[in-house]
């Protein structure tokens, strides 16, 4: 179930998505499913969704991606709270979403169906 908000997903960058995948698989026991040659999204054994891609930072963090019921009203209170836009909303298989970095310069991303 996602909740309005909550920490929903993470991605990391990756410059290898089949060597990172087989770390990872093989290290941790993570489930994946390729979504095109560019993007292979992960479940760990706690149930906890991500992904890789080449399109994230690498060695720099990972992409925190919250979830949101009502993705322009949450676009709308990040810009007017001091968030800066950094990626427009766009479309990806299974939804839309934005990214934008916080006052500090973290960059995090918010998704909704």
């Amino acid at each position: 179930m996602n909740t309005h908000h909550a920490l929903n997903y993470i991605e990391f960058g990756s410059t290898d998505l089949g060597a990172t995948k087989t770390f990872y698989s093989t290290t941790f026991g993570w489930e994946f499913v390729d979504y095109g040659p560019n993007y292979a999204a992960f479940k760990d054994p706690a149930g906890n969704d991500g992904g890789f891609s080449p399109d994230s930072p690498v060695g720099k963090g990972v992409l925190v991606v919250l979830y949101s019921e009502r993705l322009e009203e949450t676009k709308a209170a990040v810009e007017a709270n001091g968030g800066v836009i950094t990626r427009e909303i766009f479309t990806f298989p299974g939804g839309r979403r934005f990214q934008f970095t916080d006052p500090s310069g973290n960059e995090l991303a918010v998704w909704s169906e």
